[in-house]
């Protein structure tokens, strides 16, 4: 197990400078603002031609659509969906406006969804960091919004999330977000400096301290249904990937309708799990009082119940809070598992295994 708290064993560990990274979200996110506002739909995008948006993507680039999805839930009319795949729903049609993000613009799912919109005549933006998906979009003339290239995909959340937001604020679909991004900046700069930063040791890190509790179990993470339930989803993806663990992601109040069931008799590997709950002061009262409930349940076969709640006042900074320190703790349980956080090997194996049988 390394030593966490020696940043120079991070230094040593994390090769390809994760760190610097996770450490600079704040100021991707002030990028991702300037960006969005230079960005400038065509005429024909104007909200009234719309019913419906959707976002395709895959991993890291479809994280933003979750976030946007959820949080917009009760703010906005129109359905919003996330696509995870090479075909497209049968609904997305002329009065569709789609986010076609990829942050490398190769990922072969993200193309044939592409063409497959294009085709449906829906109204198309495009964000990426360059790629095939690039040259067709200037090829295609379809508006696209280009942010930069050189990191992981799964931490470029900032660009991926906040561009769609303030561009859906331009065309009207929304009210403007500034005030809520200008916190939510303000909390993460403010978390990154004084509880997550790898100069403070554990306990007074949050993040190493959850680490630890999760050092050589099987992770579950549970949040509400609402918003919560994309910042579970980021929180598995980077455990998985970042981490490198095995991990899964449920919401209130579904799991109670049949996961909870599945905790009844899991004695021979019950002091494995590591138990993750996700608050905040919003989520539903029924919601948690199901928690409270299920919390107890779960706690008589799993010996780490760990809670983690949302800071912030709005409900944008309260979502980027918990993505956040989840990053974080992915991040420091990497280096307790003493392995470089950046690489994912098995991801890159199957892509080429992909294209020589292309």
């Amino acid at each position: 197990m390394a030593d966490f708290d020696d940043i120079k064993k991070i230094r040593d560990l994390d090769k390809y400078n994760m760190l610097d990274i996770l450490l600079g979200l704040p100021k991707q996110c002030r990028e991702a603002i300037d960006i969005a506002r230079r960005f400038k739909a065509p005429a024909g995008y104007k909200v009234a031609s719309f019913d419906k948006i959707i976002f395709t993507g895959l991993g890291g680039s479809a994280i933003g659509g979750d976030i946007i999805k959820t949080y917009l839930s009760a703010r906005i009319d129109k359905p919003i969906t996330v696509n995870r795949n090479y075909d497209v729903p049968a609904f997305v049609d002329n009065k569709t406006l789609a986010f076609v993000s990829s942050y490398s613009g190769d990922t072969e799912e993200t193309i044939s969804a592409y063409n497959q919109i294009k085709k449906k005549r829906a109204k198309i933006i495009v964000i990426t960091a360059g790629g095939k998906l690039k040259k067709l979009a200037e090829n295609d003339k379809i508006p696209h919004i280009l942010i930069p290239s050189g990191i992981p995909p799964r931490t470029a959340v900032g660009y991926m999330s906040i561009i769609p937001l303030v561009a859906l604020s331009k065309m009207k679909f929304i009210k403007s977000e500034a005030a809520a991004l200008e916190e939510s900046i303000n909390v993460l700069e403010n978390l990154r400096d004084d509880i997550l930063n790898p100069s403070l040791p554990a306990p007074s890190n949050v993040a190493k301290a959850i680490a630890r509790k999760l050092y050589n179990r099987f992770v579950i993470v549970y949040g509400a249904e609402n918003f919560l339930s994309a910042v579970a989803t980021r929180w598995r993806q980077e455990l998985e990937e970042n981490a490198k663990i095995l991990c899964l992601a449920g919401v209130f109040p579904e799991m109670n309708h049949n996961e909870i069931t599945g905790w009844e008799d899991v004695r021979h590997i019950s002091k494995d799990f590591s138990v993750i709950f996700l608050r905040d002061k919003d989520e539903h009262p029924r919601v948690s009082r199901r928690i409270e409930i299920s919390s107890g349940l779960i706690g008589r076969r799993a010996e780490n119940i760990i809670e983690v709640a949302s800071r912030g006042r709005s409900l944008l900074a309260r979502t980027f809070s918990l993505i956040y320190i989840g990053t974080f703790v992915s991040f420091y349980l990497a280096i307790l598992n003493s392995v470089d956080p950046t690489p994912v090997n098995n991801v890159t194996y199957l892509k080429k295994q992909l294209a020589v049988n292309k």
